[in-house]
């Protein structure tokens, strides 16, 4: 009997584990087959550049470790923090699916992962291909926290151009001797803009054009000609760039992880959060080429960082001391070469745009100028006119909340956030060439409710309240038809869409002094963050949410958090 009463309890207990993991895949979609990582956020420390720094990286790795998986593949990464510091990773361009609970960004999903804590990223990588990346989405870390996500076609399924003799993941990013907290810490006090990187990295190293730097050199070792893939993630902090390899040509074949018509250029912009993939083929003398990084820099009166990155593209046989081939590049400022990509990129397949819309939406978004009310303008007010810079949304500063968003929401909890973001500027004038008596711009962490399967267009018009520059907007948990763009004001009467083959992508850079129309389907339930990438940027305000409601059905719903969620 004894026996009996124990098998019965086993049972019982056994079921009640399973039941409820069998009721979950109703809600969550279940990949394939399933990929295992541990990231482990630590210090290391490293020198460059004639000075050895603390940074903080994952597995001890600067890029950090490559996530690969398949499509429809299930990636569950157990991410322990073992630095003081806090920490988050974010998926960037993973569209979560009825899994917002891992989408990573700081006090919007979830409160920070503590020092000493863990925290079970899950997520299925439902019809998606390709690159994406991951990257730190709390303070400035994303700096040194970041790596590529590479997924590849279902097995059998080739890529849809002819198969590359080999594969590269270049990652891009800015480095700075100082440690990039303090940095936003000293930026935000300041009131003023952020300084120049100290270097430009690819995959980690900053190329002979440095100081101390002769031997960190990236190098891809190439056979005469064979054709490779090139994977570019920009992982960069504050500074879009321009890509190019020296005397070759690249083919554009996709963006932000879908596949694009073939498009052949000279050189391309990558702004920070972007990846681009290109076919290059060896097909020039045996050399030594470099591959470069350099500075797209739309703003004016904007100190940076005008030294590229350099890393080699060398042939089999060329001789190791021959000086290499060095880069050519557009003019810093060049807006042309950034909109002939825009202009001439266009979707694969038929990735399902929208034809009719229920929410139209007009968000401007630029910076604007404080008015100083410290006892210290010195030290804290050092913005154009003895001012302080912020950057909004509709004129609207986002202030993060002190609680995650996603379980305020979740949990009703009342006071953390409003939901009444403006869908339309509160004031209506010349956004480009004009600005509005009152510069002043509101604060508050406030959000814009959709229906779940609305059909949204948003159109991101940039403003000059300041000065134009070119705003790479990233929207999370979906991908995004970018069906028009252009320059001047918004007018609907004029403006030309693309319906039929759009680039459907997650990071958008706005047109200096113009604008851009996305499209997209408000179809996973959460709270889906909205915000420039340029992190200075975000910091500053330029940032807002999407609060996306449940559906009817049981794939329309948000599933409850999972139960080592961090908090705050």
């Amino acid at each position: 009997m004894a026996w009996s009463s124990c098998l019965l309890l086993w049972l019982s207990l056994l079921l009640s584990y399973y039941v409820p993991l069998s009721f979950a895949r109703a809600y969550w979609p279940v990949g394939a087959s399933t990929s295992f990582y541990h990231f482990k956020v630590q210090t290391l420390r490293v020198t460059k550049l004639c000075k050895t720094n603390d940074i903080v990286t994952v597995n001890g790795k600067f890029p950090g470790p490559v996530i690969y998986a398949q499509e429809d593949d299930r990636v569950i990464v157990r991410v322990t923090n073992q630095t003081p510091h806090n920490i988050t990773i974010h998926w960037h361009g993973v569209r979560q699916r009825l899994s917002c609970w891992a989408d990573g960004p700081s006090y919007i999903t979830q409160c920070p992962i503590q020092a000493g804590r863990s925290y079970t990223y899950e997520f299925t990588l439902v019809q998606q291909k390709g690159t994406l990346l991951w990257h730190a989405h709390v303070s400035w870390l994303r700096a040194t926290v970041h790596g590529a996500i590479v997924v590849y076609p279902k097995t059998g399924v080739p890529y849809p151009f002819p198969h590359p003799y080999e594969e590269h993941s270049l990652v891009f990013a800015e480095y700075w001797h100082k440690d990039v907290l303090q940095l936003e810490e000293d930026v935000m006090s300041s009131g003023g803009g952020a300084p120049p990187a100290d270097a430009y990295l690819i995959n980690g190293s900053p190329g002979p054009l440095y100081n101390c730097s002769a031997t960190d050199v990236y190098e891809i070792a190439v056979v005469p000609g064979k054709t490779y893939l090139l994977r570019l993630v920009s992982a960069s902090l504050n500074t879009e760039h321009f890509f190019a390899i020296a005397d070759h040509r690249m083919t554009i074949v996709e963006a932000d992880g879908e596949y694009t018509k073939p498009l052949t250029v000279e050189s391309l912009m990558i702004a920070p959060g972007q990846t681009i993939n290109v076919l290059v083929q060896a097909d020039q003398p045996i050399d030594t080429y470099d591959m470069a990084m350099a500075p797209f820099m739309s703003a004016h009166n904007v100190p940076f960082q005008n030294t590229p990155a350099v890393a080699h593209f060398r042939y089999s046989g060329a001789g190791p001391e021959a000086p290499s081939r060095p880069a050519e590049f557009p003019a810093f400022n060049d807006s042309l070469t950034v909109d002939f990509a825009l202009n001439n990129l266009r979707s694969l397949n038929d990735t399902g745009v929208p034809l009719v819309v229920d929410a139209n939406l007009l968000f401007t978004i630029g910076l604007t100028v404080e008015q100083c009310h410290s006892s210290h303008p010195n030290a804290s007010c050092q913005g154009p006119n003895g001012g302080v810079l912020a950057a909004v949304m509709n004129n609207i500063a986002f202030v993060e909340p002190m609680v995650s968003l996603l379980q305020a929401y979740y949990d009703n909890m009342n006071g953390y956030y409003t939901e009444d973001f403006p869908g339309v500027p509160l004031k209506n004038y010349d956004f480009v060439d004009g600005a509005p008596n009152d510069t002043q711009s509101l604060n508050g962490t406030r959000v814009k409710v959709l229906e779940f399967g609305s059909r949204v267009q948003l159109v991101l018009q940039n403003t000059g309240t300041v000065g134009t520059e070119n705003h790479p907007v990233h929207l999370h948990g979906h991908s995004f038809h970018v069906v028009g763009h252009g320059t001047g004001n918004y007018n609907p009467m004029t403006a030309k869409l693309n319906l039929v083959d759009p680039p459907y992508m997650n990071t958008i850079g706005v047109p200096a002094g113009g604008w851009a129309a996305i499209r997209f389907v408000a179809d996973n339930p959460g709270v889906w963050f909205v915000h420039c990438h340029l992190e200075v940027h975000a910091s500053w305000g330029l940032a807002m949410a999407f609060v996306v409601k449940d559906g009817n059905g049981t794939m329309e719903s948000l599933p409850h958090p999972p139960a080592d969620l961090p908090r705050c």
